[in-house]
C-alpha cells in the first residue's frame, strides 16, 4: 500500500506541471493578439463608413496589424498601406502610386462610436464605425 502512495505522488506532480504549462501557453497566445487602437482609443480592426463636407466619401477600413485599406462607394479600393499613432494622432501611409500621406486629430467618440477627424491640411470628415466590426 505504501509503495502505491509513493508511486502515485511523482505521477501527480507531473500532471499538475503539465496543466501549468498548458495554462501559461494560453495566456501567451492571448497577449500576442493584442488589439491596436487609434489616437482616440478606437480599437481596431475597425470597417468605418467616412462622410466629409460634400457627402459619402466611401468606406475605410483600419486593421489591427497597423495596415488600412480605403474604398470608394462600390468597395474598389482606392489607397492602402499603413497606419500608426503618432504625436496623439492617426497617421496613414499610402503606398498607393498618387495618394498623400495624411495625420488626423480625432474627437472623442460618441455614443454610437462616430468621430470627427481633422487632418493636419483642415480637411474635416466624420468617421461611422459599422455595426458588427
Amino acid at each position: 500500500m505504501h509503495k502505491l502512495i509513493i508511486l502515485a505522488a511523482p505521477l501527480a506532480l507531473i500532471a499538475c506541471a503539465e496543466e501549468a504549462e498548458i495554462e501559461e501557453t494560453e495566456v501567451t497566445e492571448e497577449i500576442e493578439t493584442a488589439v491596436l487602437t487609434t489616437a482616440n482609443g478606437t480599437v481596431t480592426p475597425m470597417m468605418a463608413e467616412v462622410m466629409g463636407a460634400d457627402g459619402p466619401q466611401g468606406m475605410s477600413r483600419v486593421n489591427a496589424d497597423g495596415t488600412f485599406q480605403d474604398m470608394d462607394a462600390d468597395g474598389g479600393i482606392v489607397a492602402e498601406g499603413t497606419w500608426a499613432v503618432v504625436d496623439g494622432k492617426t497617421c496613414f501611409t499610402p503606398s498607393t502610386e498618387g495618394v498623400d500621406g495624411a495625420c488626423w486629430t480625432e474627437s472623442e467618440p460618441a455614443e454610437d462610436g462616430s468621430f470627427t477627424a481633422v487632418s493636419d491640411t483642415g480637411e474635416e470628415v466624420t468617421v461611422t464605425p459599422m455595426a458588427g466590426e
